[in-house]
């Protein structure tokens, strides 16, 4: 969110960017649209390899070229079924066409590599696995017709009867491959159920996390009304994901206002909370000319909270109490962030070497008198990201703030940077500018 405001006007711009790098479950529209290319595929050449093979090696037997290369033929023509339901989705309604004829095209290379003596109608699980994987108990009887197409093709091709034992081997092989639909079957149905529950969740889950990042950004400040109207504030706060740990926050006290910039350690859910708390305590210091009290309040009110939720956490925070004559009280708690820009361009660090909250335990604060037109420029360690992230970025966005005069500039140019690309962190600025 950027929030823009000034002595006589109010304007807010909302730019809420969510980024979540938990990634998507399935890329549903790329599977659905080119799995039955790559299983027809994968059935096509071993149909074709078991045809090569035949031809080729003397060991393997050919009873009938003609058959055997029809049955290659009619797995091609799979392939390029398939191939047409990658190019157009809507034909995919129609994919269990390609493994019914499949069991074809594996009947006729059975019957013209050895009948009965053939090593190739293993690759008859294929299809059949393809169809049970579909939802509903009729994908277990499609296989089990197809698997009796398969077997039975060579008796109808040669207009005979089959012997007693043959009818027991291929029962057998129709009781086998039917337990395997079946089974298949049903743990595709339960991986569905798994999966169903798996999207339900987090949908569930999304839904809440969209609420509060919609009530994190409904904590920012939108304009200063009530503010002196000799201190001007600005302000942008862009999450990596939909809740970030960073904050801003500025207010009204008796002599002037007070603002403050919170970074928490981590991203997500848990640093949102911790920051809400942290600006929940510190606003609590209105009557406070201390600032140093509002920090020294927020660690105590998070050192008697939930230790599952603040254990190992720390939030780094700068804040500063201006009053309208100038004069600014300020305690940076690890922060080490800020900057005053002068009306001459020039450009110093507001920093101590305190610790953040929730590592530290005593904070001292410390004064500067602000001239007309100066500027204090505060951001979270994500702006350092979009200025390269290593040990010069510093020192070029130091460049950057002494560049741009106005703090409008500061804050629209930082949103700009923002959302060029991604950043892995959460990019925050506040701008407090002095304008008697």
């Amino acid at each position: 969110m950027t929030s823009t405001a000034g002595p006589t006007a109010t304007t807010a711009t909302w730019t809420v960017t969510t980024r979540d790098d938990t990634g998507p479950i399935v890329l549903s529209g790329l599977r659905t649209s080119w799995a039955p290319l790559a299983k027809q595929s994968v059935v096509a050449a071993l149909v074709v390899a078991a045809a090569v093979s035949s031809t080729l090696l003397p060991w393997l037997t050919v009873t009938d070229a003609p058959r055997m290369w029809t049955g290659v033929g009619i797995a091609v023509i799979g392939i390029v079924l398939a191939a047409l339901m990658a190019r157009w989705p809507a034909l995919a309604r129609a994919e269990l066409v390609v493994p019914a004829i499949d069991f074809v095209a594996i009947g006729l290379l059975r019957y013209g590599t050895g009948d009965t003596r053939s090593v190739f109608l293993a690759v008859v699980v294929l299809p059949v696995i393809w169809i049970a994987a579909w939802p509903g108990r009729r994908h277990v009887v499609y296989p089990l017709v197809g698997t009796c197409v398969t077997l039975l093709l060579p008796y109808v091709l040669q207009l005979t009867e089959p012997r007693p034992s043959e009818l027991v081997r291929l029962a057998f092989a129709v009781i086998v491959y039917g337990a395997t639909a079946a089974v298949t079957n049903e743990l595709s149905r339960h991986a569905g159920i798994r999966l169903d529950d798996a999207q339900r969740r987090r949908r569930v889950a999304e839904s809440e996390i969209d609420r509060a990042a919609i009530v994190q950004q409904s904590l920012l400040p939108t304009s200063t009304a009530g503010l002196p109207r000799e201190l001007r504030a600005l302000g942008v706060c862009i999450p990596a994901r939909s809740v970030g740990g960073d904050f801003y926050d500025w207010f009204p006290t008796p002599g002037g206002a007070a603002f403050t910039l919170g970074d928490v350690m981590g991203k997500g859910v848990g640093a949102g909370m911790i920051a809400a708390a942290v600006r929940s305590v510190i606003r609590s210091t209105v009557d406070e000319a201390d600032p140093a009290i509002a920090v020294r309040r927020a660690a105590a009110g998070l050192a008697s909270g939930s230790s599952d939720l603040t254990s190992g956490q720390f939030t780094t925070c700068f804040h500063v109490r201006v009053d309208t004559d100038g004069h600014a009280r300020w305690v940076d708690a690890g922060h080490g962030l800020t900057l005053l820009r002068t009306t001459d361009g020039a450009v110093r660090p507001l920093r101590s070497g305190h610790l953040p909250i929730g590592v530290g335990s005593s904070w001292t604060s410390e004064t500067t008198d602000l001239a007309p037109g100066d500027a204090i420029v505060s951001v979270s360690d994500g702006v350092l990201d979009l200025f390269g992230g290593d040990l010069d970025s510093l020192d070029r966005f130091e460049a950057w703030v002494a560049a741009r005069p106005d703090p409008q500039q500061l804050v629209d140019g930082i949103a700009e940077l923002a959302h060029d690309g991604e950043h892995p962190d959460d990019v925050t600025m506040l701008c407090i500018a002095y304008r008697p």
